[in-house]
């Protein structure tokens, strides 16, 4: 609560401080700068962990087909991008893993790839009534009653859930995204960002208003490309079951400093879309579809990567370190107005 409070008290000071700069010296953006240069791949499941079960395929399957047939597409369209599998084969890296090696390679986009699976539903049929006997009263005044009572029979038919969901990290839950942000303080860093900024101690109030900064940023990120992904599955007529958060935490996406999606393709446990994710057909277009999302995606961090950024920019930019507290978070969230919207 200390570095947020803090956080606080700065960040009114730089909001006063704004009107006091002028854009007469600001640069431009250059747009060539690549925004996403290593994407991590994650095929849920592997090894020990068959994911969820259908009536002939398991889902650690699957995701790992789907995510090959993906990094091919990506590395065929996208030469320069380095990608990065948490696993190519079927082996079972803890979820402890999957984070720690998106973190560790610097990843600027992680994509989890699993496979939906609902419960079998409960139906009753009725079959007919039955005669109860039953006695009320004592003595002289004890009668007979009879009443009839439905019955019914219970039986298991499987679900017919269908459709694809894309989930991102809960927004109610954001603190574990801050942690992961402000443990992996690589992922924050510009190629140019201690000659600018000089050394930050990763527990200043400084560094933690950039880790909060970041974490909206990465929300909005990871919201848009999973609205692109959902978008290119509708086309092609698959369900859609919407961009979704859960109360729950999802470890790879909560402990990644980096935006993160983890991708539904469909339901196994119905056997109509059982057989369209095991098929070639099936697999071939769930990655398709991902690569045009991401193409999106890509346009969309380019349109705001060239848009004129706001005045206060340029005086920012150019404080020698070490910089004042609130200078450097005129500049974080400057970039991040102007960037990612407002």
């Amino acid at each position: 609560m200390t570095f947020r409070l803090a956080f606080i008290m700065v960040l009114v000071a730089a909001v006063v401080s704004f009107t006091s700069l002028r854009p007469e010296t600001q640069p431009k953006f250059n747009p060539n700068t690549k925004l996403v240069r290593t994407i991590i791949i994650d095929p849920g499941h592997g090894g020990k962990d068959y994911g969820a079960g259908g009536s002939f395929s398991h889902e650690k399957d699957i995701c790992l087909a789907v995510s090959l047939k993906l990094g091919k597409l990506i590395q065929e369209k996208y030469p320069d991008i380095k990608l990065l599998f948490t696993r190519t084969t079927d082996t079972y890296p803890t979820l402890y893993d999957r984070a720690n090696f998106a973190n560790n390679n610097n990843g600027d986009l992680f994509i989890c790839v699993h496979v939906n699976s609902a419960p079998d539903q409960i139906k009753k049929e009725f079959i007919g009534n039955k005669t109860v006997v039953t006695y009320e009263g004592k003595g002289k005044k004890r009668k007979k009653v009879t009443r009839q009572v439905p019955q019914y029979k219970t039986y298991r038919v499987a679900s017919t859930a269908k459709g694809t969901e894309t989930y991102i990290w809960g927004a109610n839950i954001s603190e574990q995204k801050e942690v992961a942000v402000r443990e992996n303080a690589p992922m924050l860093a510009e190629d140019n960002y201690q000659t600018t900024y000089g050394t930050m101690d990763p527990s200043s109030p400084e560094f933690v208003a950039l880790a909060l900064l970041k974490t909206k940023q990465y929300f909005k990120r990871s919201a848009t490309f999973a609205g692109f992904i959902q978008d290119e599955f509708v086309k092609v007529g698959r369900v859609d079951r919407d961009v979704r958060q859960r109360p729950v935490p999802i470890w790879v996406l909560q402990a990644t400093a980096m935006p993160s999606v983890l991708i539904e393709t469909g339901f196994i446990s119905n056997q109509e879309e059982e057989r369209y994710l095991n098929s070639e057909i099936g697999q071939n277009e769930l990655s398709e579809c991902i690569l045009r999302a991401l193409g999106n995606y890509f346009t969309w961090l380019e349109q705001r990567q060239t848009e004129e950024p706001p005045p206060t920019q340029s005086k920012a930019r150019y404080i020698p370190a070490p910089i004042k507290t609130e200078r450097f978070l005129e500049y974080v969230e400057a970039r991040e107005r102007e960037r990612w919207g407002k």
